[in-house]
């Protein structure tokens, strides 16, 4: 390879725009977003702190194709994130106007605040699927796959059938390790 050619290589790799060093190669955060950081910098999460050169470019979401239908209009439906990083599956169908801010077309859309799971049941009140939803906190619950909430008007949207599967945790004392032995017997 000539001297010419290396530079050319060289010249086309990104680098940082605060030190020049090149950048490292994409990796994706918790929450799904893609990023590349400086080579000379690091997260830390001990500390939650960026060591070294703090440079990271954050990469555009590119929405996904999903091989699901929406339940209003049976259109396909599209993995998006927003800029903040919450994921939610929407309707292709449907849009949104910046200006009025208004849905254009379908608006169906399911955020992703935990974990859906299929099921092969039908829902007892409008006949359409049923999905075992997971919360953040672990709670897990029965719902029709046509289930929403409108935060505007604070109302559950869609078909409303919800059945709790567990209850919240329990808190359990402090047993100084002795989780494992049974119980004292009560006096009578």
């Amino acid at each position: 390879m000539s001297v010419s050619n290396a530079i050319i290589v060289f010249m086309t790799e990104e680098v940082c725009p605060k030190c020049g060093s090149p950048l490292a190669p994409v990796t994706e955060a918790a929450n799904g977003r893609k990023l590349q950081r400086c080579s000379k910098g690091s997260w830390n999460k001990d500390t939650k702190q960026n060591e070294g050169c703090d440079y990271v470019k954050w990469l555009p979401f590119e929405p996904e194709t999903l091989d699901e239908k929406c339940p209003k209009c049976d259109s396909p439906l599209v993995l998006q994130m927003t800029r903040f990083g919450k994921k939610m599956k929407k309707c292709s169908a449907g849009s949104w106007d910046k200006e009025t801010k208004k849905t254009i077309g379908c608006d169906y859309i399911e955020w992703i605040n935990g974990t859906t799971e299929k099921t092969d049941e039908e829902c007892p009140e409008c006949g359409k699927p049923l999905v075992i939803f997971t919360t953040n906190s672990g709670r897990r619950m029965k719902k029709c796959l046509t289930a929403g909430w409108d935060s505007k008007t604070r109302k559950a949207t869609g078909c409303t059938y919800v059945k709790w599967l567990n209850t919240a945790p329990v808190k359990q004392e402090d047993s100084g390790g002795e989780e494992f032995l049974p119980p004292e017997p009560q006096g009578n």
